[in-house]
């Protein structure tokens, strides 16, 4: 399955349920996103492609591996800095589609104009993640103490990473 090629496309509104079964899953765990288990489809999919809000899937052989959503972290004058949020399916983990995503979240965020991208809320516990974010050029710039309440672990730090975005050339 990992021969073949990754196609990264931008979706909308209506192709939300393709990423509806990673995002139950991951969120479900209780480990690693801020929204409840209990976050219905609707709940799920105005947040993941609302307006201004741009989603993306990561496909091979026709099968949703991941996706991310990326918006403007603050509106008005924080609107230059990107916020994005991923999902990767859990038979996908360990294939390269986290930073697939993230690699070109970055590249798409800047072509969109946006000079940097903040991560509000990574959760600490989720050292592949931390570790991921660190690896494409994130910094830790902030923690928030017991922030995220984990389902095995209780109270943990949120982290907040940020990284600045090279310009496009136009």
């Amino acid at each position: 399955m990992t021969g073949s090629t990754l196609l990264i496309r931008e979706i909308t509104s209506d192709e939300f349920a393709l990423v509806w079964p990673a995002f139950r899953q991951v969120v479900a765990g209780g480990d690693v996103l801020a929204q409840a288990p209990d976050t219905t489809f609707e709940q799920a999919q105005r947040m993941w492609t609302a307006p201004p809000t741009r989603a993306f899937v990561a496909e091979r052989d026709g099968a949703v591996l991941g996706s991310y959503m990326f918006r403007p972290n603050q509106p008005g004058l924080g609107d230059h800095v990107a916020n994005a949020g991923y999902v990767t399916s859990p038979e996908a983990r360990n294939q390269g589609i986290a930073r697939a995503l993230c690699e070109h979240s970055l590249r798409t965020a800047a072509e969109a104009g946006f000079t940097a991208m903040q991560f509000n809320f990574v959760v600490e516990t989720n050292v592949s993640a931390v570790h991921l974010w660190a690896s494409c050029g994130f910094d830790i710039v902030g923690r928030v103490p017991g922030a995220f309440r984990h389902a095995g672990l209780g109270p943990v730090d949120a982290l907040i990473m940020y990284r600045r975005l090279d310009p496009v050339a136009r």
